[in-house]
């Protein structure tokens, strides 16, 4: 998918875009990984000490910021222009900014072309987490750069 004209209308705005499920699996996991580290923590081998349990439970603790980091991708789209927020870094673009939305067979997300010669990924739209769900988002994410970004035809 590249800069051709959408067939899909623009969704409402403000309008989000995240891969639901894999936020839910993977913020659950966090959730399973605390619980299990404490439980081993707490009912570990009777000669472990205490900085042996805290370094245990600790451990859980870090396998969930893992995962709540990997569940964080979102796209934002507002009527000034779209929010991109990808694991560790989050981008503000103006519409006029993006240039095309592409999507081709076998990437892992979309990626974005910017006015400045540069791309972006955006991770929150991956057909890792639902082929026809990311063609979806990619039109409605086209069909808001085609309806609110003045940047002219590629």
């Amino acid at each position: 998918m590249t800069a051709s004209p959408s067939l899909t209308a623009a969704p409402t705005l403000p309008h989000t875009w995240q891969p639901v499920l894999t936020r839910v699996v993977l913020l659950g996991l966090a959730a399973v990984s605390v619980a299990f580290f404490a439980l081993i923590a707490a009912i570990g081998a009777p000669d472990w000490q205490r900085h042996d349990r805290i370094g245990i439970g600790s451990s859980g603790i870090v396998f969930a910021l893992v995962l709540v980091v990997l569940a964080r991708p979102k796209a934002k789209a507002d009527r000034a222009g779209l929010t991109v927020v990808n694991f560790v870094r989050k981008r503000r673009l103006e519409w006029p900014q993006i240039l095309a939305v592409n999507l081709h067979l076998g990437d892992p997300w979309v990626t974005l072309d910017l006015a400045d010669g540069g791309t972006l990924a955006v991770v929150a739209i991956q057909p890792g987490a639902g082929r026809k769900q990311a063609w979806r988002m990619a039109e409605e994410l086209r069909a808001c750069v085609d309806a609110y970004g003045t940047a002219p035809p590629r």
